[in-house]
């Protein structure tokens, strides 16, 4: 029982020597994006244009595919990425180009949804990621599916 005070003496010293080592310093890399250090700065960048980011394809029968393409322009000063197309479930499938959307350019991206054990009213989305700012654009297709 005599030990517990200096034991708990050499404890507390212990802490406190290693929270004031130089080598426990948080380094942080901010990364350097110019236009989120200030409101106003102006550069060049690709810029997505879609004229219609929602496609209704109406009522369909259970069981049919329906394919949309979506025109995706780019109105911006730099070669335009599509870096991935991720739909909200494996019953819409996107095909999205893979080269570079020079500024002033359009390309598609064909969105194909299987209605096989779908009912009802759908709203399925697609989430484009690029180089863009924002760098994410979300696609919609919704419609309804009746029973055979």
């Amino acid at each position: 029982m005599k030990n517990i005070p200096s034991l708990l003496l050499i404890l507390v010293f212990y802490f406190f020597v290693a929270c004031t080592g130089e080598d426990q310093k948080v380094k942080v890399n901010l990364v350097k994006n110019p236009a989120s250090a200030k409101s106003d700065y102006k550069t060049s960048v690709p810029e997505i244009s879609i004229d219609n980011d929602i496609f209704d394809f109406g009522e369909i029968i259970q069981g049919e595919s329906i394919t949309h393409d979506f025109i995706i322009k780019n109105v911006g000063k730099e070669d335009l990425i599509i870096s991935s197309a991720k739909a909200s479930c494996g019953c819409t499938v996107p095909n999205w180009p893979k080269e570079a959307i020079s500024p002033g350019e359009e390309n598609l991206i064909t969105v194909t949804f299987n209605s096989a054990g779908k009912l009802g009213g759908q709203n399925k989305t697609i989430t484009l990621v690029t180089n863009a700012i924002p760098n994410t654009t979300v696609l919609r297709i919704r419609g309804n599916i009746n029973s055979k």
